[in-house]
C-alpha cells in the first residue's frame, strides 16, 4: 500500500470524524489496511484504538462505499459490530462459508435480541445499531452509505493472532511503499 492512499485515507478518516462530532483521544492508535491485497478503494479499512486492555478493546472504524472488510472470523474474540453513523451491511455464516450450508439457519444478536438469520444473509445496520459476533461467526461487512463510521466493542483483541481470514492471500496488515512522508505512525510500524 503506498503511504500516499495511507495519507490520504487517514484524512478522509480524520474529517469523517470531526465532522460527525467523534472526539478520539490524545494520541490515539492508527491502522489503515488493504487487507494486504493491494486494492484499498475495494477492501480498506481505517481503524482507530480507543481502548486496548487485557479484557476489553474499543475501535472506531471508517470504511466508504464500495469498501470490503473481507470474510473472517475470530476464535477467541466476541464484539459488537456497530454502525456509528451511515448504513452499514454485515453479511453472516454460522462457520466458514464454505462449510456452511446455504440457508443454514442460526442465531446472531442485533441490536440485543437473538434473531433467526440464514447461512450468508445480509443484515443491514443503520446509525445506532449493532450485531454482537460470538467466536467462529464468518463475517464481512461493507458500508452501503457513501461513508461510514463504525464502531467495535469486544473482548480482547489479538490482530496478529484472532483474524482467520477466508482468503488465503488477505493480510492484515499491509506493507507499505513510501512514495512520500508519513503523517502519522501506524500501529504496525
Amino acid at each position: 500500500m503506498k503511504r500516499s492512499e495511507i495519507n490520504k485515507a487517514y484524512l478522509q478518516a480524520k474529517a469523517c470524524f470531526g465532522k460527525n462530532g467523534w472526539a478520539l483521544p490524545p494520541d490515539p492508535r492508527w491502522d489503515v489496511t488493504d487487507m494486504g491485497l493491494g486494492k484499498f478503494d475495494r477492501y480498506g479499512l481505517v481503524l482507530v484504538n480507543l481502548a486496548e486492555e487485557p479484557e476489553y478493546c474499543e475501535k472506531l472504524m471508517y470504511a466508504r462505499k464500495n469498501q470490503i472488510t473481507p470474510a473472517h472470523c475470530h476464535k477467541q474474540k466476541k464484539e459488537d459490530i456497530i454502525c456509528r453513523n451511515g448504513a452499514l451491511t454485515v453479511r453472516v455464516w454460522p462457520r466458514h462459508p464454505t462449510d456452511s450450508l446455504e440457508s443454514e439457519a442460526f442465531s446472531v444478536k442485533i441490536n440485543g435480541t437473538l434473531k433467526k438469520v440464514d447461512s450468508g444473509d445480509e443484515v443491514l445496520l443503520r446509525a445506532g445499531e449493532r450485531i454482537t459476533l460470538v467466536p467462529g461467526i464468518y463475517h464481512e461487512f461493507y458500508p452501503e452509505s457513501e461513508e461510514c463510521i463504525i464502531g467495535e466493542v469486544s473482548t480482547k483483541n489479538d490482530d496478529l493472532h484472532d483474524n482467520f481470514f477466508v482468503n488465503p492471500e488477505v493480510g492484515r496488515f499491509p506493507e507499505i511503499e513510501e512514495d512520500e512522508p508519513p503523517l502519522l505512525q501506524l500501529i504496525s510500524e
